[in-house]
């Protein structure tokens, strides 16, 4: 029986309302979901039914914010706190509020001796909060990370056209005593093309800006909305295809490893010569050694950056001080309305927590009947790490829309709540390419804004009801694949597992057995069934010191006299490129994909 998840212009089954600027009167509403997953805890809940929560916010927030707080709690408005006076100070509070810059260590939540039910974030990073300590002492953690994208977007236009029109270098010139038309032209906007990297949120609300100054945009995106793009007029392309086209470029995608210096010497060479480049995003996102190379060689015209790697920076910072460069002290979210309107969504969020509720903005792993996560625990890791790996097999920066999720059990659908492993698989699929934190609360929004459509299908089996799921698989339709060998018949990358002895493994890649452990680094390798390979692949890692912690080798006939087989290596560590060159190499090698899971 297979049944459609819609993530589009409605909410899917069992997901939560979205109140991120209802009533204060409507906060504590919700869609319902099972009994047993639907409210966190009673250790979440307000100690007495008597008194008020207590929140401390412990920075600058907008009024709006403090007022709803204040009908809603008593507020202890104490900014810049030591570390030492917020721990002393914590232990009477039900919620604490900061902003991106203050720490909330792990001897703050032990300060709290168990009372601190959220800690909110007054931004969208969460990087300076301990989530693990959170996890271990059943704190909720919530940020507002939609309150700024406007005002990140305006940002962005005001540095492209001060960039391209010299505003700030005219500016000190004049200041200076001179007066240097010449010195200054500009370049006119209209018709010149803008490429958008990161086509959500704030980069959509940059090309709907950038078209109202009359420029063609193209945009690249994993998740970019053909439908969205189409409606204001914006191409969808691929990264290359971007970069190589672009008059200007404007960073809006989110941080994580993987994104890290994707602008560098390599991706440089690829523009056209006098490019200008943006970033309002993360630093990062921009090996800024090889922007300056840039800068200095001409391939870059100029450029304009609201964020920098380290803030903030040296005075002797090379990018800071170029003459071509517009440097602006991260000040994309920083107006009024947008500090008001954060005030507000965080103040939401807090108080939807403390009453009991799930927002949709937590970014730890919210609390789950403990009957049911010991239960679904095991599976739900295989669920996480099979999307993890079935992501990072897609070739290149493509995107990917469409998914699909099977699970095979012997018990009735109404007694496997596929909830919380449909979010461990969306989860797998979406952290190791954005800087979103997915959870089961979130995680079909999640889906929905980027435009991916999951469905899932479940196998009834024979035996005993007793184990939930006897096998995983995913599926992404419609990409390339870095490796052949997980294709499927139908040309889509599959893979599938089952959990053994509490761990999750590996045991299908596309039309192929397989069995390793589904963790750490995986080398698979299809080759020519032949003798001593197996010996040639152990000689080449074994050179190299890469100890191999498990192998297997799986035949599969070709036709009635040949056959293939896929090796799946569990070792130890990363292998140098020079070492998986040497493994590709090996004759009856025919591909080969290390992945780190």
């Amino acid at each position: 029986m297979a049944s459609t998840i819609k993530l589009g212009g409605s909410l899917a089954t069992g997901d939560f309302a979205s109140f991120r600027h209802a009533p204060l009167a409507n906060l504590a509403a919700s869609v319902s979901l099972r009994r047993s997953l639907r409210r966190p805890p009673a250790a979440l809940r307000a100690s007495s039914d008597d008194d008020r929560f207590t929140v401390l916010v412990a920075d600058e927030l907008g009024e709006a914010g403090l007022d709803i707080l204040r009908d809603f709690a008593e507020v202890d408005h104490a900014v810049d706190l030591a570390p030492e006076k917020l721990c002393a100070r914590i232990g009477g509070c039900d919620a604490l509020i900061v902003g991106s810059e203050m720490k909330v260590s792990g001897d703050v939540f032990g300060s709290s001796r168990g009372r601190l039910k959220v800690v909110g974030i007054a931004g969208g990073g969460i990087d300076n909060v301990n989530l693990a300590a959170a996890n271990e002492n059943r704190c909720l953690v919530v940020n507002a990370p939609n309150a700024s994208a406007s005002a990140v977007a305006e940002h962005t236009i005001a540095l492209l056209t001060a960039m391209t029109r010299n505003i700030a270098q005219a500016a000190v010139s004049v200041k200076s005593g001179n007066w240097q038309r010449k010195k200054y032209v500009g370049m006119s906007l209209s018709g010149k093309t803008l490429a958008v990297l990161g086509f959500v949120e704030v980069g959509f609300d940059v090309a709907q800006r950038a078209k109202g100054l009359g420029m063609h945009v193209i945009a690249y995106g994993p998740y970019a909305s053909s439908h969205l793009a189409r409606a204001i007029g914006v191409e969808l392309v691929t990264f290359d295809k971007a970069i190589a086209n672009a008059d200007f470029i404007s960073l809006h995608m989110h941080y994580n490893p993987a994104m890290q210096n994707m602008l560098n010497d390599e991706t440089f060479a690829k523009m056209k010569k006098g490019v200008q480049i943006l970033n309002v995003t993360h630093g990062g996102l921009i090996d800024e050694d090889a922007l300056v190379r840039a800068l200095d060689s001409g391939i870059v015209s100029r450029a304009a950056v609201d964020v920098l790697i380290e803030e903030p920076p040296p005075k002797d910072h090379k990018l800071v001080q170029h003459e071509k460069v517009i440097v602006t002290p991260n000040l994309g979210d920083v107006t009024f309305e947008a500090q008001e309107q954060l005030s507000i969504e965080i103040a939401e969020a807090v108080i939807k927590a403390l009453e009991g509720d799930l927002p949709s903005t937590i970014v730890n792993e919210p609390m789950v009947a403990a009957e049911v996560l010991v239960e679904l625990k095991p599976f739900l890791d295989l669920a996480i790490n099979l999307g993890r790996f079935a992501v990072k097999l897609i070739a290149g920066r493509g995107g990917f829309k469409a998914v699909k999720v099977t699970y095979a059990s012997a018990r009735e659908p109404d007694q496997l709540d596929t909830k919380l492993l449909r979010a461990g698989v969306i989860k797998g699929l979406i952290e190791p390419i954005s800087s979103v934190i997915v959870n089961w609360v979130n995680g079909d929004s999640v889906a929905k804004q980027r435009g991916l459509r999951i469905t899932e299908e479940r196998v009834t089996l024979p035996g005993s009801p007793e184990y939930p799921l006897e096998f995983l698989q995913v599926q992404i339709a419609s990409v390339e694949s870095r490796f052949d060998g997980a294709l499927s018949t139908s040309g889509d990358i599959e893979v599938g597992g089952q959990v053994r002895d509490g761990l999750p493994f590996l045991t299908k890649v596309g039309n192929f057995e397989v069995d390793v452990r589904l963790e750490g680094c995986i080398l698979l390798c299809r080759a020519i069934d032949q003798p001593g390979l197996i010996g040639k692949i152990g000689s080449v890692l074994g050179e190299a010191n890469v100890n191999i912690g498990f192998m297997k080798y799986m035949r599969t006939a070709v036709d009635s006299e040949n056959f293939q087989s896929m090796i799946s290596i569990k070792v130890d560590d990363q292998p140098t490129k020079e070492t998986l060159k040497k493994i590709g190499e090996i004759a009856a090698i025919l591909e080969f994909v290390f992945l780190d899971v």
